[in-house]
C-alpha cells in the first residue's frame, strides 16, 4: 500500500476537485471510510519522528565517511553521537536507502 498521507490526499482531492464522494473513492482505492477519517487528522507518532531523525543521522554518518563506512562503522559513529541503536537497525536503514559502502582500495608498494 502507498503512503497513507498520499492516499488521504488523493481521496480529498477527488472530493474537492471532481465532486466524487469519499465512499466511492475509498472503495476504489481499497480502504475503508473509517481508515480515511482516522488518517485524515493523524499526526506522526514520537517513534516515527525519532525514526526520521535516525535516518537523517545514518545518512549523515555515511556521507561524512565519503561512502566508505558500512553499517558497523556507521553504527559506532552513531553510538558516539549518543544514539541508542543496534547494528542491525543501522544496516536495515542503510539497505532501505541503498547506502552501500565502497571498498577502500589500498596501494601496494
Amino acid at each position: 500500500m502507498a503512503d497513507p498521507a498520499s492516499v488521504v490526499k488523493v481521496i480529498s482531492d477527488f472530493r474537492t476537485e471532481h465532486g466524487i464522494s469519499c465512499r466511492f473513492s475509498c472503495r476504489a482505492l481499497g480502504v475503508s471510510e473509517s481508515w480515511f477519517y482516522k488518517h485524515r487528522i493523524r499526526r506522526p507518532t514520537r517513534r516515527e519522528l525519532c525514526r526520521q531523525h535516525l535516518i537523517k543521522a545514518v545518512k549523515a554518518a555515511f556521507d561524512t565517511s565519503g561512502g566508505i563506512y558500512g553499517s558497523p562503522k556507521s553504527w559506532i559513529r552513531l553510538v558516539r553521537q549518543g544514539w541508542r541503536v543496534s547494528v542491525n537497525t543501522t544496516a536495515q536503514i542503510m539497505a532501505e536507502f541503498g547506502l552501500v559502502a565502497r571498498k577502500a582500495y589500498r596501494r601496494r608498494d
